[in-house]
């Protein structure tokens, strides 16, 4: 099992959510802005805003997270869990060559430099571009630079939040394509947050529904999407892409 996430609370804005992502597993989670998924994701980061505090528990290969000293999990970010963000350009440094951005992280784990940062710019499409800063590169550009980095130490565990949003649907597909093939050439869990029911199809094998907090229901990408059981569910599947091409 790689995580764990068992009656995660924050404060009144997430409530009892539960789930676990398997070694290789792909699971979207689905909802509308303001349902609770982003905070999810940060608190099992532990990203989650000063003002904010997580109870119950979210483990990573049976160690604790919440909770732990802050020196403990900037060892496990970057190594053992990542994240890509929707907005690449709060991920980037805008003075810093994307190059060196990509190599920091296998710098700071002892993972290797700026030859694989190289190569790992290569695999996302993005040959030739060491050099360049974030502002010369275009909006999916930029993603893939964000997803470099993402996988540079090979994590346990990727989080996308909303990483397409922004894009067309053209460079969508792209990224997407980019992210299942990294987390398959590495065998990582992903926990894929999204308001958008045809990637969920796309990408994951499970998915998960969130409604104001908290998890409403829960199944096989194929039952949730073809005989969906909650009335939100029912509201999501008909206002998207995948009803009107039924």
């Amino acid at each position: 099992m790689t995580l764990e996430v068992h009656d995660l609370g924050i404060g009144d804005l997430v409530r009892g959510v539960s789930f676990d992502v398997a070694r290789g597993e792909r699971v979207g989670l689905i909802g509308e802005s303001g349902s609770g998924k982003s905070l999810t994701a940060l608190s099992i980061m532990g990203l989650l805003p000063e003002e904010l505090a997580a109870s119950g528990s979210v483990k990573l290969d049976g160690r604790e997270l919440l909770g732990a000293p802050e020196k403990e999990l900037s060892r496990l970010r970057g190594n053992d869990l990542s994240m890509v963000f929707q907005e690449p350009m709060t991920a980037l440094n805008p003075a810093m060559r994307v190059g060196a951005q990509v190599a920091e992280p296998m710098r700071i784990h002892r993972n290797g430099g700026n030859q694989r940062a190289e190569a790992l710019l290569d695999s996302v499409g993005l040959p030739g571009t060491s050099r360049a800063y974030p502002h010369q590169l275009s909006g999916g550009q930029r993603q893939r630079v964000v997803l470099a980095i993402a996988l540079a130490n090979d994590p346990k565990l990727l989080i996308c939040d909303e990483p397409t949003t922004a894009l067309d649907v053209t460079v969508q597909a792209q990224i997407l394509e980019l992210i299942l093939d990294g987390v398959r050439e590495r065998e990582s869990a992903l926990l894929f947050i999204t308001h958008d029911l045809a990637v969920v199809a796309s990408v994951c094998e499970r998915v998960l529904v969130m409604l104001d907090g908290e998890i409403v229901e829960a199944g096989t990408t194929r039952d949730v999407l073809t005989a969906p059981q909650h009335e939100y569910t029912k509201k999501l599947l008909a206002a998207s892409d995948l009803e009107a091409g039924r």
